[in-house]
């Protein structure tokens, strides 16, 4: 993935109580991927003292979890780059600061470390951050606010331009891995030299440097159809990539966040993915909504975009390591899709499906 931000500098990420949930998302994203920081730890005292690679996937990736946010300066210190941003890894409901929070953060912004943070509440605006931000000469970003209304983009039909062929990665519930797998299938068309690029369509997506971002639930929704149109034609128009991935949001069936129609209307992808986590039985943090079965949720996705979905993604919560196979199989069964499993699997088979059905469409 050629287009991204260069690095802003060097990063803890704070995920106090979250890393082994998925209030933890964000955090996630960042120890497995990101170009805008070099991330030097996660602050999660409930689950200090192993790497956070390990913990998140079975693989080590150098970043440790430690307890406070001290420690983690002086961890960034004794690897000879110094912390110059403490990024907020937790994706709370309402997207609100957790009270417990609050102390940590002026901990951070006390010690000399600029703050990024993609909440709905944004920190600049309060007078003790911005006090202490003031003071240690530092930077509050607050990635959630949304674009100027006069720098938005409505709707125009130019997306019937792109000749890339457009991938969007959906889901069957939020916080279910669409970011992850859409990171995973550029790299995966890169490694076998297709070039692609990715639409990012979140604050996490954002802080991993993807440069064609726009983030969804910050828009005024009259806006969300033009932005997404104008961010698939902006990456089309400069890269002329033979593949664009979206990054899906939400989904079409969860109570909450129906998020989804809007990129199938207005990104207009030839296919669509679908990620979806069977050990899952409720939509994520909503007990008593029962998660719509994977064969409607599909039919759903095809009668909307008229598209096919050619291929599921399985997220592997609650599902051990060695049952993953097993798992796969039995989405395969259900739906007579292929599947593969993005963090521990082989993505090659939905590329090959990709660019078989490219060639057909350039040979009909």
């Amino acid at each position: 993935m050629s287009s991204f931000v260069p690095i802003d500098g060097n990063a803890i990420v704070y995920c106090e109580g979250g890393f082994a949930n998925t209030y933890g998302k964000t955090a996630h994203g960042l120890v497995r991927f990101t170009r805008r920081y070099r991330v030097r730890a996660v602050v999660d005292s409930t689950v200090a003292g192993g790497d956070s690679g390990q913990f998140l996937d079975g693989r080590p990736n150098g970043i440790p979890i430690v307890a406070t946010i001290d420690e983690a300066l002086q961890v960034a210190e004794s690897s000879g780059a110094p912390a110059t941003h403490l990024v907020f890894g937790l994706a709370p409901d309402g997207g609100r600061l957790p009270d417990f929070a609050r102390g940590d953060l002026l901990t951070a912004l006390r010690s000399g470390l600029n703050v990024d943070a993609g909440l709905h509440e944004f920190l600049s605006e309060d007078p003790e951050f911005a006090a202490a931000a003031r003071e240690s000469g530092v930077v509050i970003r607050d990635v959630r606010r949304g674009p100027p209304r006069d720098q938005l983009h409505a709707f125009t039909g130019k997306i019937e331009q792109v000749t890339s062929k457009i991938i969007a990665v959906l889901g069957t519930d939020s916080a279910i891995g669409k970011r992850t797998t859409a990171v995973r299938l550029v790299q995966a068309f890169d490694a076998a030299g297709i070039r692609a690029e990715l639409i990012g369509t979140g604050q996490t997506s954002w802080l991993q440097g993807v440069r064609y971002c726009i983030i969804e639930d910050a828009l005024v929704s009259d806006f969300m159809a033009g932005e997404i149109e104008h961010a698939v034609w902006s990456a089309w128009e400069a890269e002329r990539p033979d593949a664009i991935v979206i990054e899906g949001q939400g989904s079409l069936m969860n109570p909450a966040y129906p998020g989804g129609f809007e990129l199938l209307a207005a990104g207009r992808p030839d296919v669509v993915v679908m990620q979806h986590a069977p050990g899952r039985k409720e939509y994520d943090g909503f007990p008593g909504y029962p998660l719509h079965d994977l064969p409607t949720q599909i039919r759903a996705v095809e009668l909307i975009s008229g598209r096919p979905v050619v291929s599921l993604t399985l997220k592997h919560e609650g599902i051990s390591r060695e049952d993953i196979p097993a798992a796969c199989a039995a989405m395969s069964a259900e739906t007579g899709l292929p599947v593969a499993d993005p963090i521990h699997g082989d993505l090659g088979p939905i590329l090959d499906l990709v660019e078989k059905l490219h060639a057909e469409e350039a040979q009909a």
